[in-house]
This record gives C-alpha cells, sequence and structure tokens, in this order.
C-alpha cells in the first residue's frame, strides 16, 4: 500500500467526472423503432468493438439513425451534431497518448502583448510548470495563450484553436505540431480544456476568459468534474483578479448566491511562485478519485499515519453520509484501473454535495502526516 506515484502522473484511464456517469448497459441503448434494425446494429457493434464497449457503441449507432430518420432534427442541427462528435474524437486522439502526464489549462486574454507584465507572467508560470513535470494546455492564439505555449515550449504545449473570422492561425509558439487541435465549437474546446486537465490557471482576460474560469467553477461546485486546483494568477502588483474576487464577495457571497465553502475552490494570487505550488502540493500526496456507488474513494501517494486518520474523521464528519472513513487497499470495482492498485485508499460513504468541503478534505489530506513521515 506504500507505493508512490510521481505527482506529476495522471490516472491514464481519466475520468473527469470522478465517476459519476453510470455504467453503461446493453438494457439501455434504446431504439430505433425497428426491433430487427436494433438488432442488426447490436450484432454489427459486438463485431467492432474490441474492448466490451459495444453496448455504448450500438446506443451511439441507434442515436446516430434516430437522429437521420426520426424526422425532429433539422440538417443544420445534424450537421452540428456530427461535427461536435468528430471534433472530440479527434482531440480525444491527440491526447491520448500523453493521458498518464499531468496537464495544465492557461486562459488569458488575446489581446495581451509580449511586452506587458501579464504576459510575462504566464510565460514564466508555464516554465516552472514544465519544470514540475506538467504540460501546458492554452486556447492556440495570440497574447495569454501564446505566453503559455512559449513558455512551456513546443514540446510541452497543447493548443486548442478555434476558427473565428478575425485570427487567422496559431501562435507561432504551437502552429504545425501534431498537438495542435482546430475547434469550430466552443463547447467541444471547452470541454477538452476541462476534461484533460489536472489544474486551471485564469490570468486576465475578457468575455472567453471569464467564461472559461466560470465554467471550470461551475462544473466543479456541482460535482460535474472532478476538483482540481483553479488558480487565479495576476502579474506582480495586479488588480484584476483582486477587483474580480471583490464582486464575488460583495455580490455572489454577500446574497448567498455561493457558499462560503465555494471560496476554497480558487485561488487568487499575484505570485507565480505561490501559483505553482498551489497546483504542486495539490498532488503531494492526493492522486484522484472516483465514486464506487454511493462511496467516495481518494487514491493517495502514501498511507496517512492513525493520527492522521482519526483528525480527519473527526474533523469532516460532515462529509459522511454514513459509517465511517477507512483506509484501504483498492476496491474490487477499481479493477479497470490496475496500474493504480499500489494506492492507498481514503474510503467513505460521501453526501456528494459541498465540493468545496471536500476541497478542504484534500487539502487537509495533502498536509497530513503520512506513515513513515516525521
Amino acid at each position: 500500500m506504500n507505493k508512490r506515484v510521481s505527482p506529476a502522473k495522471a490516472p491514464p484511464n481519466r475520468d473527469f467526472t470522478g465517476g459519476m456517469i453510470p455504467a453503461v448497459s446493453c438494457s439501455y441503448v434504446g431504439s430505433t423503432g425497428n426491433k430487427g434494425l436494433d438488432a442488426e446494429i447490436l450484432e454489427l457493434a459486438k463485431g467492432i468493438s474490441r474492448d466490451g464497449n459495444h453496448c455504448l457503441l450500438a446506443e451511439m449507432m441507434i442515436t446516430g439513425v434516430r437522429i437521420a430518420c426520426g424526422g425532429a432534427v433539422a440538417e443544420g442541427d445534424f450537421k452540428l451534431m456530427n461535427r461536435a462528435l468528430k471534433e472530440m474524437r479527434e482531440a480525444s486522439e491527440v491526447f491520448h497518448p500523453y493521458r498518464a502526464q499531468r496537464k495544465v489549462s492557461v486562459f488569458g486574454s488575446a489581446r495581451t502583448r509580449p511586452e506587458e507584465p501579464a504576459y510575462q507572467t504566464a510565460v514564466e508560470f508555464s516554465r516552472r510548470m514544465k519544470e514540475e513535470g506538467f504540460m501546458t494546455i492554452t486556447g492556440a492564439g495570440p497574447g495569454i495563450m501564446a505566453a503559455g505555449n512559449e513558455g512551456a515550449g513546443r514540446k510541452d504545449s497543447f493548443g486548442l484553436n478555434i476558427a473565428l473570422p478575425f485570427e487567422a492561425s496559431a501562435n507561432e509558439f504551437i502552429e504545425g505540431d501534431s498537438k495542435l487541435i482546430n475547434f469550430n465549437y466552443f463547447f467541444t474546446r471547452k470541454l477538452s480544456f476541462v476534461k484533460e486537465a489536472d489544474a486551471a490557471i485564469g490570468l486576465p482576460g475578457g468575455f472567453g476568459t471569464m467564461d472559461e474560469v466560470f465554467e471550470a467553477l461551475t462544473l466543479i461546485q456541482t460535482g460535474k468534474a472532478s476538483i482540481y486546483p483553479i488558480v487565479l494568477l495576476d502579474a506582480p502588483g495586479g488588480t484584476y483578479w483582486k477587483f474580480w474576487k471583490q464582486f464575488v464577495d460583495e455580490h455572489l457571497a454577500r446574497l448567498g448566491m455561493i457558499s462560503e465553502n465555494d471560496h476554497y475552490l480558487f485561488r487568487v494570487t499575484d505570485n507565480v511562485e505561490e501559483a505553482v505550488a498551489e497546483v504542486v502540493q495539490f498532488y503531494r500526496n492526493f492522486h484522484s478519485y472516483r465514486y464506487v456507488g454511493e462511496k467516495i474513494v481518494l487514491r493517495l501517494n502514501a498511507p496517512l499515519s492513525d493520527g492522521s486518520l482519526t483528525a480527519l474523521e473527526a474533523d469532516f464528519s460532515d462529509l459522511v453520509k454514513e459509517g465511517r472513513m477507512t483506509q484501504q487497499e483498492a476496491l474490487d470495482e477499481e479493477g479497470d484501473e490496475e496500474e493504480l492498485s499500489g494506492l492507498t485508499r481514503l474510503v467513505f460513504h460521501h453526501r456528494r454535495r459541498d465540493f468545496g468541503r471536500l476541497r478542504q478534505l484534500i487539502d487537509a489530506v495533502n498536509s497530513s502526516q503520512a506513515v513513515g513521515e516525521h
């Protein structure tokens, strides 16, 4: 149980929902309305799928047939659905060879010039994250996006380019690279930003940056995406995120539109090293988590001492729906992630609410004494 995993190694079979998407069964594949055609599709799917996902493939094929033949989907929407699925497939194919590598998404303005402090801050942050073993994901455009790719270097960069009439091509630091992905839709692009990242960094930006930051915050706050660090980084002495937080405090929090614990889902700083430490510390002992039925299973790089476990159970009893927190080996249901079988598990029945509080638990795990530490 004490096998250590490098903090820079991500779960190879990543599920950005933390296992909250239910398992697939052939009982739920739906129907085209023609039982004979349904049977043919299922048999075809069985012959095509090599990894046991024939039920899911059959469901997708039946959905495609219903879109094409049901009469309820206009041609424009049909094209949109097809293009969106292709974009998600292409993105997955690009990211797949790097699935075990930790990554950080960098958001920020396309209008920031190289001589501006925010640009240099983004370069330095991405360079430092590369030193810590993380790759960088940007929107592939100019400004802060170019700075992120410049700091990380081409070898450790991804670019998620969006087709816009006023931006001709990707920035020079990612243009022509095999890890440059072109999107037509913002929603498929944003999905990749959240799904493929192990942390997100926001630098000053416009509507797009706000959209990306709030998207990540919303998905994590509601449990639709696994918790990871969100850092809002200014240039030294900058006030962009300081006033953003003032708005959050004086309007969202004061009016009860977010909870006090939601503040733990993000951090505001104007110091690159603090931003780097926030991300790296998050993976100090905590590795990842998933749900198995009603249980949440936190995977740890090293087991906690008995005293630390007792303290965590007392301090975070409000997260436990029933029973106790236990420290144990991998559950049988985690057999599909054999490469993580050597990690210690912290398991309990989770209430599945107040994910800012769950973030506090992860922080406490990382600051707690592990076995063998003094």
